[in-house]
């Protein structure tokens, strides 16, 4: 059986993240793990007529004490599925495959989840069921330390730096804002199921050229 690959949970990650599936399709997602703020876990950033905009998805946390992954709660008090749902019609409406795709995206975000790991989980299955990624995905049953496993990209892809990948690169393809901005890379997955709807699929492919990928350890 082939090794899995580790990754932390997201929402609605960006290309690189779903590289690493498309090329490993045995997954194991991280759920033990302390929450990380400003990462991936619950935030994704897409394009807007003002430049790149975050959309976060607030959380339950006590101030001083840490919290497990799979225990993490929305903080459904708050207004956020609106908010991103106006910002990704704001941003992507004149997208080539908005009309076909964004129902998908709006039935993920409107789900009344409880847990953040949950509504992560939903929008990986969507997206990959979208973008025609077979993929066999289970969750850890412990915490493994960092760099304990062998192919453990938990903390490899982050809005804080470049990417770490391996033989990862963007592939330029064609967003709605790109006459202002130029390409801008980096962005949600959301950004390029709207502009390139089937040939997702066949993008996050050619983003990972090196299926031998960079060991964390």
């Amino acid at each position: 059986m082939q090794e899995p690959i580790l990754l932390s949970t997201a929402y609605f990650p960006p290309l690189e993240y779903f590289s690493l599936i498309a090329h490993n399709p045995v997954v194991m997602i991280e759920k033990w793990e302390n929450f990380l703020k400003q990462t991936y876990r619950n935030r994704c950033v897409i394009l807007g007529t003002n430049g790149p905009l975050t959309l976060t998805v607030p959380v339950l946390r006590g101030s001083f004490h840490k919290t497990a992954l799979k225990e993490l709660e929305i903080d459904n008090r708050r207004r956020w599925r609106d908010h991103h749902l106006r910002s990704i019609i704001s941003a992507c409406a004149n997208a080539p495959f908005f009309e076909y795709y964004f129902d998908l995206i709006e039935s993920v975000i409107r789900k009344p989840f409880r847990f953040l790991i949950d509504l992560n989980t939903e929008s990986l299955s969507a997206v990959c069921g979208a973008v025609g990624i077979k993929a066999e995905i289970s969750f850890t049953e412990i915490y493994q330390p960092q760099k304990a496993a062998i192919n453990d990209y938990r903390y490899l892809i982050t809005p804080k730096r470049p990417s770490l990948l391996k033989g990862y690169h963007e592939t330029p393809y064609i967003q709605v804002f790109r006459e202002k901005y130029g390409f801008v890379p980096r962005l949600s997955i959301i950004d390029a199921l709207l502009n390139n709807g089937p040939g997702t699929g066949a993008l996050v492919l050619r983003s990972l050229e090196n299926k031998q990928l960079l060991s964390a350890n």
